[in-house]
């Protein structure tokens, strides 16, 4: 099993506790990143939203191409996994600029590519928000030319949404960044297995995972395509005891007055297409992150990650708080005897 955690560029992961003592800031995401690496991590998810979608529209939240060209000079060894939503970037563009971060990170970027779900965010910000299919068909271009310009001495493409004349990248990628990407329709699926490397899910329990890896596996198969890897959200807490762990369980879920983040939450339920719906307790952690239930000892948590080897999942995408506390916590008593 990788282990990778979402860097907090929301200033935390809960969103009914206020103050999770992670700001928002390069400092403490420059900090954190490093001491990652010191202690077993090999990968870090920083996401890609200019609206707080955890805290609050009003909250800050840090640019994720930025920061990670910044986190690209600062660190050593671990993958950055940036995400990128298509109708944010024109693809010509992003691809010189990625293929420059990846030569200064020496060949440790990757992406993951998110065909967007906030309208209100790119209404905002004055850009185009497709309907759903339409979304992957972006997608599926724009994938097209980034991959073009990486691995052609000049591109040329004309589609629906981008062209390119003879387009020069240069220099190119220390190496092709591996391109991650998540989705439960069918056109987020097919397009998945055609032109990405690495399929990433919400979390869910082990019997949802193996499925959903099984029917990937397969899709990939049939595509041609060299085999995937697999990745899964999860929200980790672990303690000395099972009862401590819930304790923990139950201050992270226990929801009173809804807080300013819920409208963000509710227009995600309504513009997505996932397979069933999300309990209102979910709410308190994103991308499904409590069903995959890594809450309790060190032994319960090393018992369940292996489950998951077992049906094929090799990447563990973690949230935890306050993160540089428990991702210390989380190295010590899980990575560090597993």
């Amino acid at each position: 099993m990788r282990y990778g955690y979402w860097t907090p560029v929301f200033g935390g992961w809960l969103r009914n506790v206020a103050d999770e003592g992670m700001e928002a800031s390069w400092d403490y995401t420059k900090r954190l990143t490093q001491r990652a690496e010191q202690i077993g991590y090999d990968l870090t998810l920083i996401a890609e939203l200019n609206l707080n979608d955890i805290k609050g529209v009003e909250q800050p939240a840090l640019d994720a191409w930025s920061t990670a060209a910044a986190l690209a000079a600062v660190t050593e060894t671990i993958e950055l996994m940036v995400a990128v939503r298509p109708n944010f970037h024109h693809p010509a563009l992003f691809a010189k600029a990625a293929a420059n971060i990846d030569r200064i990170a020496g060949g440790r970027l990757a992406l993951n590519v998110v065909s967007s779900w906030w309208a209100d965010e790119a209404k905002q910000y004055g850009l185009q928000f497709d309907e759903h299919d339409d979304r992957y068909a972006r997608t599926a271009e724009w994938l097209t030319v980034v991959d073009g310009l990486w691995t052609e001495e000049r591109f040329s493409f004309a589609g629906q949404f981008y062209r390119t004349e003879n387009a020069i990248c240069a220099p190119k990628p220390a190496k092709r960044p591996t391109v991650y990407a998540g989705g439960e329709s069918e056109k987020a699926k097919t397009l998945i297995a055609a032109q990405c490397d690495a399929y990433v899910m919400h979390g869910d329990p082990v019997d949802a995972i193996a499925p959903k890896i099984a029917d990937m596996a397969a899709r990939r198969q049939a595509a041609g395509g060299a085999p995937m890897h697999y990745g899964m959200a999860a929200y980790a807490i672990v303690r000395d005891s099972e009862a401590e762990a819930q304790r923990e369980l139950e201050r992270i879920t226990t929801v009173t007055d809804l807080p300013a983040g819920y409208a963000n939450f509710d227009q995600w339920l309504s513009g997505t297409q996932l397979e069933r719906d999300l309990k209102i307790q979910e709410y308190s952690v994103s991308n499904r992150g409590l069903r995959p239930h890594l809450v309790g000892t060190p032994e319960q948590l090393r018992q369940r990650i292996a489950d998951y080897e077992g049906v094929g999942l090799d990447l563990l995408l973690l949230q935890m708080s306050p993160q540089a506390e428990e991702m210390e916590r989380f190295a010590a008593q899980v990575i560090g005897t597993a």
